[in-house]
Parts: C-alpha cells; structure tokens; sequence
C-alpha cells in the first residue's frame, strides 16, 4: 500500500486543529449559556424577585440529573461504547432544547404567580431546564476532551487541551461582560439567554460538520496496521479506573480547584458591586478578565507541559495561586476596584495553569478505550462539588450568615450582603487543592505516571 494512503488524518496538521477549533467553538457556545446568567443576579432579584436561595437552586439545578442521575458517568460510557459522533449530537440536542426551556421560563409572565411543588413555577422550570443544559454541556466536554486525545496524542496535546479551555472560556467571559448591557438594552433578563439559544443552535451545526471529519479518521486507520482503536469499552473497565489512586488524586483536586473558581464567578459580579462599588452595568467586567486572561495563558502553560513536563507541579502552584487571590477577597479593607483587577489577573494564571496540567495528564496512565469514561466519573464529582454542593451553600450563606440592610442602586433598593465569609469557604477549597496536589506529585513520583515528563515523549 502506498505510504500516502497508510497515514492517519490526524498526522495532518491542519486536520488536527480544525478538529480543535470546531470542538472548542461548540464548547465557546455551551459556556457562554453557562455563565451568562451570573452578572443578572441584581436584576433577577430586583425584576424576577429572586431570593439568593432561590438563585442558589437555579445554579445548583446545573448538576441534578449529571449528579443524582449519574446522566454524566452515563454519558462517558455511551462515549466510549458509540463514539463522539453519536454522543456529541446527543449532548449538543440536550443543551440546545435545556436552554430553549430556561428561556422560556424567565421570559414568560405565566409563571408569575403559579408554585409547583413548593417553589416558584419561574424558578422550578428555568432550573429543569438548566439542568438538562448541564448534562449536555458537561458530556460535551467529555467528548472534546477525548476527541482532542485522540487527535492530538504524541502531538501537541496539552497545547490542544489548553487552548480548547481556553477557547470555551472566551464563552464565559462573553456571558460575564455582555450579560447585563444585553439585558439593559433589551429591558429583559431573558435577552442575553435568547442569545445563548441561537449561539447553541449554530455550535450543533459546527459539531455536525466535526461528524464528518470523524467519519474520516474513523477510514484513514481502518487500513492501518497498530493504528486502530483499542480493544472495545467494557463495564469491567470501570473498577480498573477506580482503582488507581493517582486517578483519584486528579479528580478531587479538579473538583476542590472548581469548588473555588466555578461557583465564584457565579457570584463574582455581585461581589464587585457589594465589595469593590463597582456601577452594576459594568460588574461583569473585572471576572470576564478571567476567562480572556485564560486563552494566552494556557497557550504557554499547555506548550511548557509538552515540551518541558511539571505536569504535577504546575498543578500545585495554580492551587497556590488561588489561595493566595480568594484570601485577598476575604481582607476588608482591600476594597479598591484596582486590588480588584489585579487579583483576577493572578487568579488567571492560576485558572489556566491547573487545566493546562490536568486533563493532559489522564491519557498518560489511561487507556484511550477508557478515557470517556474516567473523564466523566472526574466531570461527576466537579459536578456535585463544585457546581451544585457548593453553589447551594453559598446561596444559603449569604441569605444565613451575610444579610446587609438594604441598598440603593439606580434609584432601586437591592439586596445587600458582606462576603467575607463566602471568599473564606474559596480559600478552603484552595487549600486543600494544594494538598491533594502535593499528593499526586508524591504519587507520580511512586508509580512512575510520567506527569513530570513532556507530554510529547509520553
């Protein structure tokens, strides 16, 4: 057989980074829906008349089926048994039809005055549906994790991996700075969601462009020799990945880094009012820094890690870093909108180190046939943790513990509250992320994982 025809499309350069770049803008969409909902939390509670529970239980909806359902663990083993065609349609349907709902909900005025099982109609059907926006946004990140593993591995992988994080929090920073004027201009809470909708619907056709491109690597290896897919997916692969105490090692760390990042920028628009004075039209400005500062940073980290290695030790050190920024946030006094600035910008280098580590790791030590699943079951506890547990208890803290008189802003009374000790419970998360990170570094050096080494010799 002729040479031409024995290489794999992935040994294509540019078929690799259009691959990156279609998965990446898919998940670019999914984050902006995510978070686009976090610098409206003065409006909801002032238009919708939200309580900061009741804000606190649409967060947390995010994770209810991911978590209580085990839909997420589910999804990495439909991954891994039928491929990323079939479960990244899948996923892209849930969050194009969650968010569809979610908007609906907070758009209409039916559900101004009807209780559904003791909550608020608004409140109970916007968060059914971010819930089932949240099951296919994180399966979606299970299927651009894996499918940039595939395509990447011995290549530039850890670059891939950060600049596909990277990407997706461009979203995130869309949501965080566009949010509000969206919403100001249109008069509406529900304009920047519609937005997210249309968004939605365009990264699904993306991805059906990505389908055909797999179809095609899928071809280019059936013919070659020690290039096909492992041996096929089997329920008893599971207690092999739980079985390995560096995976373990991983996943609490990802969920303790997330419990102190994800559920912060949820309320970090609100801080930068209630803390910092920022004018409420522009309080998503200084956290969207984060998710931009993200993309030119994990570009260096994830090519340090390639070429270099310190895999675990770049984790420990992005752990400090956000230790380091949330008690920053604690101090009372530190109240200026420039210590504002300056520790998102730190905390951004924190934010793009841990990623840029992190998921390159995993395919150092497990199998390709078994990734989907091991990136679910880490994607499961980050969704318990950090994105319901932790969500629901700074909501019931702040409503608990951290209750202000009343405050006007633009002629409107708001809510007022003192996050001191929410900016506490982030810096507990951060310190124990030092330590399970300090954990895998011993690991690693015991087992023999290979995290210290560049990823393009693994």
């Amino acid at each position: 057989m002729p040479e031409a025809l024995r290489r794999s499309l992935r040994d294509s350069g540019a078929a690799r980074w259009t691959s990156l770049l279609i998965v990446s803008f898919t998940m670019l969409c999914g984050y902006y829906v995510a978070d686009v909902m976090s610098p409206l939390k003065p409006m909801i509670e002032t238009q919708l008349h939200w309580s900061s529970s009741e804000y606190g239980f649409f967060t947390g909806a995010y994770t209810w089926f991911n978590v209580f359902l085990a839909m997420l663990v589910f999804g990495g083993i439909v991954l891994d048994k039928l491929g990323p065609r079939f479960a990244g349609l899948l996923s892209c349907g849930l969050m194009l039809g969650g968010c569809a709902l979610k908007w609906w909900a907070v758009n209409t005025h039916t559900l101004d005055h009807t209780m559904i099982m003791g909550y608020k109609g608004q409140v109970l059907l916007a968060s059914i549906g971010f819930a089932f926006f949240g099951v296919g946004i994180e399966v979606v990140g299970v299927v651009a994790t894996k499918v940039i593993a595939r395509w990447f591995k011995g290549y530039e992988i850890a670059l891939a991996m950060g600049l596909q994080v990277g990407t997706a929090r461009v979203g995130t920073a869309m949501a965080l700075g566009l949010g509000a004027p969206i919403a100001r201009y249109f008069h509406k809470v529900s304009a920047p969601v519609l937005v997210g909708v249309v968004m939605l619907a365009v990264g699904m056709a993306a991805y059906v462009f990505y389908c055909f491109m797999d179809i095609k690597l899928d071809a280019s290896e059936k013919d070659m020799q020690g290039l096909a897919e492992d041996e096929a997916f089997r329920l008893s692969d599971i207690k092999e990945i739980l079985s390995i105490r560096g995976f373990w090692y991983i996943t609490i760390l990802c969920a303790l880094f997330y419990s102190a990042v994800f559920p912060f920028l949820k309320y970090a628009p609100d801080l930068m009012v209630q803390k910092f004075n920022v004018p409420e039209n522009w309080a998503g400005a200084i956290p969207s820094i984060l998710p931009f500062a993200a993309i030119p940073l994990t570009v260096v980290f994830g090519s340090y890690y390639d070429k270099k290695g310190k895999g675990a030790t770049l984790m420990v050190i992005g752990s400090l870093l956000l230790v380091v920024v949330h008690f920053i946030f604690t101090v009372p006094f530190l109240n200026s909108w420039v210590v504002a600035l300056l520790a998102t910008i730190v905390l951004g280098f924190g934010f793009s180190l841990v990623p840029s580590a992190m998921w390159p790791s995993l395919p150092k030590f497990i199998p390709q046939r078994q990734l989907g699943t091991a990136y679910a079951v880490i994607f499961w506890l980050q969704n318990l943790i950090a994105l319901w547990a932790v969500p629901n208890i700074i909501g019931w803290v702040l409503d608990t513990y951290c209750k202000l008189p009343d405050r006007m802003i633009g002629g409107v009374l708001s809510p007022a509250y003192n996050y001191r000790l929410p900016m506490m419970i982030f810096t507990g998360c951060g310190v124990l992320a030092v330590v399970f990170g300090l954990l895998l570094k011993a690991e690693d050096k015991k087992m023999g994982y290979g995290l210290e080494m560049p990823c393009q010799e693994s």
